[in-house]
C-alpha cells in the first residue's frame, strides 16, 4: 500500500509558487507510515491531469491531490477526476451552505462562480475547509483507492489533512506504523567521501541510511519503520552513534542543529565569548551567530572591516602588511582576529577575508579565495586558506566562508 502526491497549477510548474505542499504532505505520509514513491506536478490541462491521474492510479491505493479547487475556469482538479472515472458531479446543497455562511461572515454575497466549488463527483464525502471556500473530497471511486483533494492553499490544506484526512486514514487501517527519521549533519567532508566511509550501512533495509548534500553540508538520513515513535527511535539510536563515531570532527549536529547554533552552545557551556571581524561576508557570519536565540550570551559583535582603512583604524591591521600581502592574505586575517578580540574583549576573535567575486580575481588570488583568522587566549592566533572555487556564486562563497569559520572554530575548541 503506498500513496501518490499530484499537485496541479500551471504556476508550479512556472516556478512562481514554490511548491511547499508536497514536502508537507511527504512529511505527514512518514509520519503515518504511508510509503510513498512518486509525486508529480501538472498544470491545469484536463486531458495532461487525466494522464497523470490514469498512471497513478494504476500503482498506488491513495491519490492525493492538491490544488485546482478553486472558482475559476482553470480549476479543473474536481471535474477533471470525475470525469476520469465516468461519474457526473452534483451540488452539495451543504457546500453552498458552508460557502454563503462564509461569506456572510465578511460582510459580503457569495459570487455566482463559486458555486462551481459546490460541485462534488456523486459518491464523494465532503473534505471540509474550516478557514477557506474550497472543500475537498474523499472518495472511493472503486475497490482498493482512495482519493484525497486539498485545495492549493498551505495553511487551508495543512488544517484540512490534520483534521479530516489523518483521523480517516487511521480509521481505514492505515498509520499502524510510522516512520521516523534522524537527520546526522557533516561539514568539511564531501558526499562521495563520507558515503565511502559509510557505505556498509548504505543497504540496510531498517533502518535506512541515505546521505544527501547540499550548501557545503553533508547530510545521512536514518530512517526507521515501527509500530511507535519510541520503537523507531530505539532502530535509530545504534547506528546514529556509529555513524557519529565514523564521521570523527566532520559529524556536528543533527536535525535542526546549525553550524552557529552549535558553536554557541559550547561557547555558551564554557562562559566563552566571541567577536567577529569581516570583510568579504559583510555581515553574513554575524547574522548566522544573532539568528540564535540567547546569542548575547555569547556573541559581542563584530566590525564589517570591508575597506581597508577600517581594518587599519578599528582592526590594527598594519599598513605595511596590507601593502605587502593585500588583504586577503594569512597576515591579515591573523590581524584581523586579533584586533576584534582585543577591541571587544572577547575570548575569541573570528576574522574572514577574501575574494567573493564575480570579479575581483587575479591569477595569484583567484575568486573564491578566502582566510579565515582564529585568535584565542593570550593572542594565539591561526589562519586558514580556503579556496571555494571561481565557479562558484557571490552568494555561494559568501555562505560556505561564514559556516567554514563557525566550523574552524568549532574544531578548535572541540581539539582544544
Amino acid at each position: 500500500m503506498s500513496a501518490e502526491i499530484i499537485c496541479v497549477g500551471t504556476e508550479l510548474l512556472l516556478g512562481d509558487i514554490l511548491n511547499s505542499n508536497a514536502q508537507f504532505l511527504a512529511q505527514q505520509l512518514a509520519q503515518l507510515g504511508i510509503p510513498h514513491y512518486y509525486q508529480t506536478v501538472v498544470g491545469d490541462n484536463p486531458q495532461r491531469l487525466k494522464q497523470v491521474i490514469d498512471i497513478a492510479a494504476s500503482r498506488v491505493q491513495i491519490l492525493i491531490f492538491t490544488g485546482g479547487l478553486g472558482p475559476t475556469p482553470d480549476d479543473l482538479t474536481c471535474e477533471t477526476i470525475a470525469d476520469f472515472f465516468g461519474v457526473p458531479l452534483v451540488e452539495s446543497a451543504e457546500i453552498i451552505e458552508d460557502i454563503t455562511a462564509k461569506f456572510a461572515q465578511r460582510g459580503r454575497v457569495m459570487s455566482p462562480s463559486n458555486r462551481k466549488q459546490a460541485l462534488i463527483p456523486q459518491g464523494a464525502e465532503i473534505l471540509p475547509n474550516p478557514t477557506g471556500t474550497a472543500p475537498g473530497i474523499i472518495w472511493q471511486p472503486r475497490p482498493g483507492l482512495t482519493i484525497f483533494t486539498f485545495p492549493g492553499v498551505p495553511s487551508e490544506m495543512h488544517r484540512m489533512w490534520s483534521d479530516t484526512a489523518v483521523p480517516f486514514l487511521k480509521s481505514q487501517g492505515w498509520g499502524k506504523e510510522i516512520i521516523c527519521s534522524r537527520s546526522l549533519k557533516f561539514w568539511g567532508i564531501g558526499e562521495s567521501a563520507l558515503a565511502e566511509k559509510v557505505s556498509a550501512y548504505l543497504n540496510l533495509l531498517n533502518p535506512t541510511v541515505a546521505p544527501y548534500a547540499g550548501k557545503g553540508e553533508v547530510r545521512l538520513r536514518i530512517s526507521a519503520k515501527a509500530s511507535n515513535t519510541k520503537a523507531a527511535e530505539e532502530l535509530i539510536a545504534p547506528i546514529e552513534k556509529q555513524l557519529r563515531e565514523i564521521g570523527g570532527l566532520d559529524y556536528y549536529g543533527a536535525d535542526d542543529d546549525t553550524l552557529a547554533s552549535v558553536v554557541g552552545e559550547l561557547l555558551r557551556s564554557s562562559g566563552e565569548t566571541l567577536s567577529v571581524a569581516e570583510s568579504c561576508t559583510g555581515g553574513g557570519l554575524g547574522q548566522m551567530l544573532t539568528e540564535i536565540p540567547g546569542s548575547s550570551d555569547y556573541f559581542w559583535g563584530g566590525v564589517i572591516s570591508y575597506d581597508n582603512s577600517v581594518k587599519v583604524r578599528l582592526l590594527g591591521v598594519k599598513p605595511e602588511d596590507l601593502e605587502q600581502f593585500g588583504a586577503v592574505s594569512a597576515t591579515v586575517a591573523e590581524q584581523m582576529a586579533i584586533g576584534v578580540k582585543n577591541r571587544l574583549k572577547t575570548t575569541w576573535g573570528l576574522s574572514i577575508t577574501g575574494v567573493a567575486g564575480p570579479s575581483g580575481g587575479t591569477d595569484t588570488k583567484p575568486v573564491g579565495l578566502v582566510y579565515i583568522g582564529l585568535a584565542g587566549s593570550a593572542d594565539e592566533v591561526r589562519s586558514y586558506e580556503c579556496r571555494f572555487g571561481a565557479m562558484q556564486t557571490r552568494s555561494f562563497i559568501r555562505h560556505l566562508s561564514a559556516c567554514t569559520a563557525l566550523d574552524n572554530l568549532r574544531r578548535t575548541w572541540l581539539i582544544c
